[in-house]
């Protein structure tokens, strides 16, 4: 693994990076980290988390991305609950988390200007003390992502040891619907800009890395930079998703015309379902380079849909892949007939199982036969291709980052003057979806929207926190006493062909 790595302007040559992650995956072991460890990154994008993405994946262990929008406490609660041998952060983000105690392992800063301002060690010092020499690679483990949780606390998915021809097809899988595939593409020019603390973009860098591209990470996204880029760099490939589709489409004519986007042979989408017409615009403006899957960080890709089958089936979501078994059933475990709508379970067969950290209940609730399901609803045509329509669980997919309602309702749950909550999903033209908060007051309590956004702002990261807020005398319960939040919800999706 020696990709070049363009960042801020600068180039990283092969060796170099070679041997800045060789000299991680040495210093990682020194501190004790072995195989099945977790070492926790919480980083923004730059060549420093891929450098320690694969020096982990390197020495077996596991790696756990954590999202730099977190606050103390939510940190806090996956530092503990994935056990994380080794901690390494970007200097900023340790300095503002307050209070946050000491692991069991170690803490290292990252990234820092210069003496670190968080007080922790610095890693890059610690890393290039290290003598070189070449690590012995050990059975890869795979990534420990949290996927927030349907019960108010984030699951952290803890998968087995993946077998050689797991590990081989699982490769050839990803290559497949990322465009790294090889031989294909004589020359890879790569560029990510999505949060590399989500899974796909992770795995993204990880597969241009193995085929030794030309690497452009870029700090986050911007849709004029983007298009500078792609024309600047001769850029071949890259990892995108719905909302940013929408926010280069949205440039003005003038600004999109100035830049020579021929280069394009490959975007990999993932994370949320993209819109027939946004899709159909991509295309007619980059050309047939547009390819989405639909995926899971449990599930591994399910699905891949090309440019032109896009456009013969608008809104699908494809067809399965290779080594994936995909089923529509009924609420009972009963297949359903094609075009008939259900729960959407599958399987693949490239993939190690997988338990969710103390909760493996949760991880056999959802498995029938075999088959696994992530709660979305869809259905199945006439010639294999999955269109998705709903989504039977709470989760809510916004810019392509999974939020579950249940732990925004648990902390709002807390809020002085709140009798009862419900956090869910609308229509949102850039995002897809966007969260709606309804609060019941208590009785007496004067609360305003401005007041609960605040309050959550302090306890949660702020992409968390609902755009709206609305107030209700009494909120619709079924029977059972639960909130009805499917009556909260229809009517802003009312009149059109999707719920997600």
């Amino acid at each position: 693994m020696r990709p070049a790595i363009h960042f801020l302007g600068q180039r990283t040559e092969p060796e170099v990076f070679y041997e800045r992650w060789q000299r991680c995956a040495a210093l990682l072991k020194s501190l004790g980290v072995r195989e099945g460890d977790v070492v926790a990154l919480m980083l923004r994008n730059g060549p420093l988390a891929l450098e320690l993405t694969l020096a982990a994946r390197w020495i077996g262990a596991c790696w756990c991305p954590v999202n730099w929008h977190f606050k103390t406490e939510e940190v806090q609660y996956i530092l503990a609950d994935s056990g994380a041998t080794v901690f390494i952060a970007d200097d900023t983000i340790l300095a503002r988390l307050e209070g946050l105690k000491s692991l069991k392992g170690l803490t290292y800063s990252a990234n820092a200007a210069g003496a670190p301002e968080s007080g922790h060690p610095a890693w890059e010092a610690a890393r290039d003390a290290v003598a070189t020499c070449l690590v012995p690679q050990s059975p890869q483990r795979g990534a420990m992502f949290y996927t927030s949780g349907t019960t108010g606390k984030p699951k952290g998915i803890r998968r087995s040891p993946a077998t050689p021809e797991q590990a081989a097809a699982g490769l050839a899988i990803m290559q497949h619907c990322m465009g790294f595939e090889p031989g294909k593409h004589a020359q890879i020019r790569a560029l990510v800009s999505a949060p590399m603390y989500h899974s796909a973009p992770n795995s993204y860098s990880i597969g241009a890395s193995l085929q030794n591209a030309e690497l452009f990470i870029e700090e986050r996204f911007d849709a004029e930079d983007t298009l500078r880029l792609i024309d600047q760099h001769k850029i071949t490939h890259a990892y995108l998703v719905p909302t940013m589709y929408v926010r280069m489409l949205n440039l003005p004519e003038d600004v999109k015309a100035r830049y020579d986007l021929s280069s394009m042979k490959f975007v990999g989408s993932t994370g949320s379902p993209c819109p027939p017409d946004v899709k159909r615009a991509m295309v007619q403006w980059w050309g047939p380079v547009i390819y989405e899957s639909y995926g899971s960080s449990e599930l591994g890709y399910m699905t891949r849909l090309d440019s032109h089958e896009a456009l013969a089936k608008p809104g699908s979501a494809g067809k399965a892949l290779p080594g994936v078994s995909l089923a529509i059933l009924n609420e009972k475990g009963q297949p359903l007939p094609v075009g008939q709508a259900g729960l959407i379970y599958a399987h693949h067969s490239a993939l190690a199982d997988f338990t969710y950290i103390g909760n493996d209940a949760a991880r056999r609730k959802m498995e029938v036969g075999g088959l696994k399901t992530m709660g979305d609803i869809g259905y199945l045509d006439e010639d294999g291709f999955l269109f998705i329509v709903d989504r039977s669980a709470d989760m809510v997919i916004s810019g392509g980052v999974n939020i579950y309602p249940a732990e925004i309702e648990a902390a709002l749950q807390m809020m002085p003057g709140v009798a009862d909550c419900a956090v869910f999903g609308v229509p949102d033209d850039e995002f897809g979806e966007s969260l709606m908060g309804a609060v019941q007051a208590a009785a007496g309590a004067n609360i305003d929207a401005t007041a609960v956004q605040a309050y959550l702002k302090t306890r949660l990261a702020a992409y968390k926190v609902p755009r709206q807020i609305t107030f209700h005398a009494e909120l619709p319960r079924e029977d059972t006493g639960k909130i009805f939040k499917r009556k909260l919800r229809e009517p802003y999706w009312a009149g059109r062909s999707r719920r997600v």
